[in-house]
């Protein structure tokens, strides 16, 4: 199995492959107007950067970063309230991702500096078996979109969660957000590459209203660099044919209906909900909240917890505008020079799958680099 998976990867990754599906999509920009191409996914937009596959399209192929980053949509307020049970010493199970990230004052890595009780798990299973092994008051920081909710839900659907952890639930759902951008975001596209990792879970046919309702052409994509060329040679194609369709060429993982028992255990255990989204507004009905049977592992309610205050966006900051695609990061008057990797001022600074962070990290590449 190794050596397939080792063998599959080498594959998209193969530069001469990679150097066809190039000259084909400069052959069907040829004559077109501006394309602009959303890459709704962090890993997707770490692909296009690390890789250097900007440097590679026609000067008519824009492609644009997404809201693909879970953490990076989190309120304020979520974080606040994360903080502050933090120090009042309960504690508060965390991803990695979501450690740094700035709330109103403070981040969680803020709030374990000053003595609060702070635990950076795995997933939801590591927060678990460390509650039951302490025995403390506990809560986990439930953050990120489809991919990681059915973790939770299996878990509270089979009644193995301990009474000394609850959930601060601050989930978000992936096709509401991409309808806010097309409606009401000011972002006009020319197509979609849809996430890989989350369409596993919900299916390839979630992101159908994309070409349905907006005529803008989706293809469900991986995440390796020949994936990423594939989704977008596809779009182009479609945009030169006057076509607007949904194609999965991520088939290997996605399946049209998703993951079904997935999609059931996280239904069982919650209902959607209109949800804040960091620094975009309230967006309807993209958020989850824990169903009636199994409030009472309900942080917000236990705690009596206020998440609907916060400073979202800092002055200067412009996080909120990158990840609808409306800037990119160097349009940012806080870009490495106030906001920084060590030093991060917006939460798109922070995470592996936020773009300020992805460009500042690997930004200066002008090049294919990394391929086979």
């Amino acid at each position: 199995m190794a050596n397939l998976v080792s063998f599959i990867a080498k594959a998209y990754r193969d530069r001469g492959v990679a150097a066809r599906i190039v000259r084909r999509i400069h052959e069907l920009a040829l004559g077109l107007g501006d394309v602009r191409i959303m890459g709704f996914c962090g890993t997707h937009e770490y692909t296009i950067t690390y890789y250097g596959i900007r440097s590679l399209m026609p000067e008519n192929v824009e492609l644009v970063a997404g809201p693909g980053c879970p953490v990076c949509i989190v309120p304020a307020g979520y974080i606040d309230a994360a903080v502050r049970l933090a120090l009042d010493g309960i504690e508060v199970y965390t991803y990695g991702d979501m450690y740094r990230v700035p709330g109103s004052e403070m981040s969680l890595a803020d709030a374990r500096a000053k003595g609060g009780r702070v635990s950076v798990v795995y997933g939801f299973a590591d927060a678990v078996e460390r509650a039951r092994r302490s025995g403390r008051e506990s809560v986990f920081f439930a953050v990120g979109f489809e991919t990681t909710q059915p973790t939770v839900a299996s878990r509270l659907a089979r009644g193995d969660v301990p009474p000394n952890l609850s959930l601060l639930v601050a989930y978000r759902l992936t096709p509401p957000v991409m309808r806010h951008a097309l409606e009401g975001g000011g972002v006009e596209l020319s197509g979609v590459i849809a996430p890989g990792h989350v369409s596993a879970v919900i299916g390839s046919r979630a992101w159908s209203f994309l070409p349905m309702a907006y005529g803008v052409p989706a293809v469900v994509a991986g995440f390796e660099p020949v994936d990423v060329l594939l989704a977008v040679m596809e779009i182009v194609r479609q945009v030169r044919e006057g076509r607007a369709e949904l194609v999965n060429e991520y088939s290997r993982v996605v399946r049209p209906e998703g993951n079904v028992l997935a999609k059931r255990l996280t239904h069982a255990c919650f209902e959607v909900v209109d949800s804040h989204w960091r620094g975009l507004g309230a967006i309807e009905r993209s958020g989850l909240s824990l169903r009636r049977k199994f409030r009472r592992y309900d942080a917000i309610e236990e705690y009596g917890l206020d998440v609907t205050r916060g400073l979202d966006v800092r002055p200067g900051c412009r996080c909120h505008e990158v990840i609808v695609g409306k800037l990119k990061p160097t349009d940012c008057p806080l870009f490495l020079r106030a906001c920084t990797p060590s030093k991060p001022q917006g939460p798109c600074m922070v995470s592996s799958e936020g773009t300020c962070s992805i460009w500042a990290r690997f930004g200066g590449y002008r090049r294919l680099r990394g391929l086979a």
